[in-house]
């Protein structure tokens, strides 16, 4: 056991990463497409300019957050499945504030919206999380039905909201670009994408959590609690409180993402038909990044780049899209099958000694004396 745990979390990614991709191309060459025109594709549609290259740090942005909230609360050792709703009603909370305050100077509204987006997402956190500490009721449970509450409240909400805020019955109007957290240098760098101020607010997040977590006394009873409970209530820590700051963190983190989508990228509130994709993928990512904090950016990079390159995929190769949904969840599912890779690395290793092993016994079934089979062994 010990020696399958010994294997980096980062080689185990990598494998699985590699495995996903393995998967796609065998898809592809099943399906009669070729492989490499199609990944190859993929990169350069993802990579192969300036307003593609921003729409992928623009994707990155609800992805560090989410991603950055979901570990947090797995430090905890909790499972917040409620993400996506957390980043809905911060979406919501933002861009409402900001819409009916246009008059307020943006200087003003954007901090305020951000920070009340946040704090919706916040207090969506905190509630599974005084749940599971007063009553011992799952996270998994109560943030899976506070998401079809949050969705579903989220739209009646935004179908209620008075006629002059309204484009259709089920979509607000859109704030202009200075009420926005839009930025005209990053547009123009990136040749007019989406990029907006949300990815530097992604940034910064992602550094101050990773100092929260690995330099804060906060941090240490966090990941006390998730490794022990027991012992670290008998260190005098409060596990009860520590799990409601906890999910308190991972909703705020996802609420924060939620402004960043509807004041950055959007710039207006729809009525979803399911809660907020970048919920779920911001799962996947924390869990490809393996508890590392720097992992969280690349894994999130790579599936900005899977999701802005698949869109071009169909056509530069002809291959369709759902084919990067078939990678991203073959990826995942070797994320979730790493005990087995971690087995199959022990098994090279094995056998590799074993090679090595008769190599050595060889010349002694020969005869060889002493002297020569230490030679050989040096």
């Amino acid at each position: 056991m010990n020696k399958i745990n010994s294997y980096g979390t980062g080689l185990v990614a990598g494998l699985a990463v590699f495995f996903g991709l393995m998967v796609g191309a065998i898809i592809m060459l099943v399906s009669g497409f070729n492989p490499v025109t199609g990944y190859v594709s993929l990169v350069q549609s993802a990579l192969g300019s300036s307003l593609n290259i921003g729409e992928v740090l623009r994707s990155m942005t609800p992805l560090i957050l989410t991603a950055a909230g979901f570990l947090v609360a797995q430090s905890a050792g909790f499972f917040n499945i409620g993400l996506a709703g957390q980043v809905w009603v911060g979406w919501i909370a933002s861009t409402w504030f900001v819409l009916v305050n246009q008059s307020m100077t943006p200087w003003l509204s954007i901090p305020l919206a951000v920070i009340i987006g946040a704090l919706a997402g916040a207090l969506m956190g905190a509630l599974p999380g005084w749940l599971r500490a007063q009553f011992g009721a799952s996270e998994v449970i109560t943030t899976i039905m506070l998401n079809y509450i949050a969705l579903y409240g989220g739209n009646a909400f935004v179908q209620g909201l008075p006629k002059k805020l309204m484009t259709t019955t089920d979509m607000t109007v859109t704030l202009p670009t200075e009420d926005s957290l839009r930025w005209d240098l990053l547009a123009n760098l990136t040749g007019g994408s989406r990029l907006n101020i949300g990815f530097i607010i992604a940034i910064v997040a992602l550094v101050a959590i990773w100092f929260i977590m690995k330099r804060t006394t906060l941090g240490f009873e966090i990941r006390a609690v998730g490794l022990n409970p027991d012992a670290a209530r008998y260190a005098g820590m409060s596990a009860k409180r520590t799990a409601v700051t906890a999910m308190t963190i991972s909703g705020l983190l996802a609420g924060l993402a939620g402004a960043t989508e509807g004041l950055g990228t959007y710039l207006n509130i729809f009525s979803q038909t399911g809660a907020p994709q970048v919920g779920y993928d911001g799962m996947a990512v924390a869990l490809l990044a393996s508890g590392s904090f720097l992992g969280i950016f690349f894994a999130a990079l790579l599936f900005s780049i899977l999701s802005v390159g698949g869109l071009g995929m169909p056509l530069a190769s002809g291959v369709p899209t759902e084919l990067v949904s078939v990678v991203t969840a073959s990826i995942i599912f070797f994320i979730g099958a790493n005990y087995l890779i971690r087995l199959i690395l022990v098994k090279i290793d094995e056998d590799d000694a074993k090679q090595k092993a008769k190599k050595l016994a060889g010349p002694q079934k020969k005869g060889r004396n002493d002297k020569k089979v230490e030679k050989e062994a040096e």
